[in-house]
């Protein structure tokens, strides 16, 4: 087995791709260099299509450069205070500025934060939208729910009861 190391005498000094080239070679241990290439010339690859893809990306789109995000952020202070934020999901007209919709959006303050354990499960803050009554009494609605499902587990059981049959009649019965 050849050693595939890089020379020591400072013509690569490479800096970090030394150390990754020689983590690598560690990892590699006893394999044999023919069977590893397989493996080294994959990654090359792969690198060689992301560097080629980040390229592209960056020439199509270079408004999501992280520095340009980082000094542009989606929302700032001036948003919220309404300045330029329209009113969510279109319910209302533009320039109205931000306002909580319970069930769908909610500004949390920090305190309300702090007040959850910083817990950020949206539910927590957001809540339930309002329900319109439909005049029913709760047990006459109940009542008609559980007749309901009476009615919906008694047809389940005929089916289950043909499906039985059905099996049976193919020889997959009991």
């Amino acid at each position: 087995m050849a050693n595939h190391s890089l020379p020591s005498n400072g013509a690569a000094n490479l800096g970090v791709e030394t150390e990754i080239w020689r983590a690598a070679d560690a990892l590699r241990s006893n394999m044999d260099a023919a069977e590893y290439k397989h493996v080294v010339l994959g990654l090359i690859f792969l690198k060689y299509i992301s560097d080629v893809f980040e390229e592209k990306h960056r020439d199509l789109h270079p408004d999501l450069r992280a520095d340009f995000v980082l000094a542009n952020p989606p929302f700032n202070d001036s948003d919220w205070r309404g300045d330029m934020l329209p009113s969510p999901s279109g319910r209302g007209a533009a320039g109205e500025g931000y306002a909580d919709v319970a069930g769908f959006c909610k500004a949390a303050t920090l305190e309300e934060i702090r007040q959850h354990g910083h817990i950020l499960t949206p539910g927590r803050y957001v809540g339930a939208a309002e329900v319109a009554e439909d005049g029913e009494p709760f047990e006459e609605k109940m009542a008609k729910l559980v007749a309901r499902l009476r009615e919906q587990q008694g047809e389940a059981s005929r089916l289950d009861d043909a499906i039985v049959a059905n099996l049976q009649k193919l020889g997959f019965g009991d």
